[in-house]
């Protein structure tokens, strides 16, 4: 199982933008698809996007497509969320995860998960 660890949180302005950072451990983080999640206080968990495992296919929930953007550097271990434009219903805790498919876009198809990171958007 790999360990995942995201950074790059914070408090952001309406129209702003963050870049978060998911880290894996171990060296079998290219042999999964990475995707991530939100939570905001209240809510269930909801899919934000997901990238294939070398990285050459993506994909996103509607809430946030043309505004977010997911990558990979698998020669880093690293999966990454660029958020722009950010709004206050972005405002959540924000949680990276390993799956073995692509697109997984429920909670129920990821195996490992990161502890979260949280991602506040004042107006």
């Amino acid at each position: 199982q790999v360990q995942l660890v995201e950074s790059g949180g914070g408090l952001v302005q309406a129209g702003g933008s963050l870049r978060l950072s998911c880290a894996a451990s171990g060296r079998t983080f290219s042999s999964y698809a990475m995707g991530w999640f939100r939570q905001a206080p209240g809510k269930q968990r909801m899919f934000v996007t997901a990238v294939s495992r070398a990285g050459g296919s993506t994909y996103y929930a509607d809430s946030v497509k043309g505004r977010f953007t997911i990558s990979r550097d698998n020669a880093k271990n690293t999966v990454y969320l660029q958020m722009n434009s950010l709004e206050p219903e972005d405002t959540a805790v924000y949680r990276c995860a390993a799956a073995s498919s692509f697109p997984a876009t429920v909670p129920s198809m990821y195996n490992s998960w990161g502890q979260g990171t949280q991602v506040t958007v004042s107006s």
